[in-house]
């Protein structure tokens, strides 16, 4: 077990490094959600680019329950993959989609606090928040989700994240603030909201932030976290201009080449 998570994870961190594909992993560590999260901690270790934050994956209550999972899970981000929106990114081999979320920019020292986290105390810990458009994939040649696993075991199929404008954190109506993502080329719209992200994007934050904590996560400077897409995965039709817009956090736009 142990040598086949080390080749795994060689293979899985290679193909992130260098933008390709491997073949599909072992059912054995997607099925099994402690062996995917295993093969994912193993492969972060060896990624180049420094971690800039995490992301929530699998914040939809109806997949969870699918899938018959009690919680989410959690993935570190990294800088190569963050830009800043009204910038271009180009579709990867593997991308399955693309997703609309809430992010937040917290204050490090949220990881050291001795206390539980609450959605009543989080926001002395908040820096900033903002909109974001996530592209979805993976690093395998292969199709499909059909467990939680598979998402997990492959970095959270995180390919690329566009952050929009950040502004100062305030009390909103996270539970019910209507979204949408348009393709302008094709006409493409989709409407949702983010108490689809596991109720709310700040109960999705709050979580991860305490289940960080305690899997003795640490991080040396401020950080990002992405709560969960407000839309699901939006299957991308046509290249070109995307725009997503939350209300009262404002817009993101990116163009995917």
């Amino acid at each position: 077990m142990q040598k086949e998570l080390a080749t795994l994870s060689k293979k899985l961190a290679k193909a992130f490094n260098t933008n390709s594909l491997i073949a599909p992993l072992p059912s054995k560590f997607c099925k099994n959600t402690k062996n995917a999260n295993l093969l994912r901690v193993a492969s972060e270790k060896l990624i180049k680019s420094p971690v800039i934050g995490f992301k929530a994956g699998g914040t939809g209550k109806a997949m969870l329950k699918k899938w018959k999972e009690k919680e989410p899970f959690y993935a570190s981000i990294f800088k190569k993959n963050l830009v800043k929106t009204n910038s271009k990114v180009k579709l990867s081999k593997n991308t399955f989609g693309i997703e609309l979320e809430v992010f937040y920019f917290l204050k490090k020292n949220v990881l050291e606090s001795k206390s539980k986290i609450t959605e009543k105390n989080i926001g002395r810990y908040i820096d900033g928040m903002g909109p974001c458009i996530e592209l979805v994939g993976y690093r395998q040649r292969k199709k499909g989700v059909s467990c939680l696993g598979d998402l997990t075991a492959d970095f959270g199929c995180n390919v690329k994240f566009i952050i929009g404008k950040k502004q100062k954190y305030k009390k909103l109506k996270f539970n019910n603030l209507p979204t949408a993502l348009f393709n302008k080329k094709s006409g493409q719209t989709v409407n949702g909201n983010t108490k689809a992200v596991y109720d709310s994007p700040l109960k999705s934050l709050v979580w991860l932030v305490n289940r960080a904590r305690k899997d003795k996560v640490t991080i040396n400077k401020n950080f990002y976290v992405f709560t969960g897409s407000t839309v699901g995965v939006v299957p991308i039709l046509k290249k070109g201009l995307f725009e997503g817009q939350i209300k009262s956090l404002g817009t993101v736009k990116t163009t995917v080449r």
